[in-house]
C-alpha cells in the first residue's frame, strides 16, 4: 500500500484554482472545479452548444483539453509554493461519444517528481441515468521553479 501524496503548499487548492481559472482557455471553456485534494481533482464542464459537433456531442478537442487541465491540475496540487507546471505531453484515447448534461474530468497523479510529474485523467459524460467514460488520458507535466 502506498501513502497518499502530500501537498507541499498548504494553500494548494486556492493556488491551483487561481492559476488555472485565470488562463484564457479555461475561461473560454467555462468549467469549474468540483473538488481538489492532494494529487487529485474533479473539473465539471456544463453542456454548452458551442462546444459540440453534430448531434450535440462534445467535440473531441474539448475532451482532450479537459483531460489536460484535470491531469495538470492534479499535478499542480503537489507543487511547492510559488512553483508552476506546464504540459510536456498528453495522450488522449476517445472511448465513447460525449453527450450529457455536463462533462466531468477526474485527474489523479500517477508518479510525482521534482522535475516531471505524470498524471492520468478520465473524462465522463454525466446525465440523469449515470456516467459514461468517454476518454482517458496520460498527462506529463514539467514542474518549474520561478526565477528570482
Amino acid at each position: 500500500m502506498t501513502a497518499e501524496p502530500a501537498a507541499a503548499d498548504p494553500d494548494f487548492a486556492q493556488t491551483v484554482k487561481g492559476a488555472v481559472l485565470s488562463m484564457p482557455a479555461a475561461k473560454h471553456l467555462g468549467f469549474e472545479f468540483a473538488w481538489l485534494e492532494p494529487g487529485a481533482v474533479e473539473i465539471v464542464q456544463p453542456h454548452r452548444d458551442e462546444l459540440t459537433q453534430h448531434d450535440g456531442f462534445i467535440q473531441g478537442g474539448v475532451l482532450g483539453s479537459l483531460a489536460d487541465f484535470a491531469g495538470g491540475s492534479a499535478a499542480g496540487t503537489l507543487l511547492p509554493p510559488g512553483w508552476v507546471n506546464m504540459t510536456i505531453d498528453y495522450t488522449v484515447k476517445l472511448l465513447a461519444p460525449a453527450k450529457g448534461e455536463w462533462i466531468v474530468a477526474r485527474g489523479r497523479v500517477i508518479k510525482p517528481g521534482s522535475l516531471v510529474t505524470v498524471a492520468a485523467a478520465d473524462v465522463l459524460a454525466v446525465n440523469g441515468t449515470g456516467e459514461t467514460l468517454c476518454a482517458t488520458a496520460l498527462v506529463t507535466m514539467r514542474n518549474v521553479q520561478p526565477a528570482g
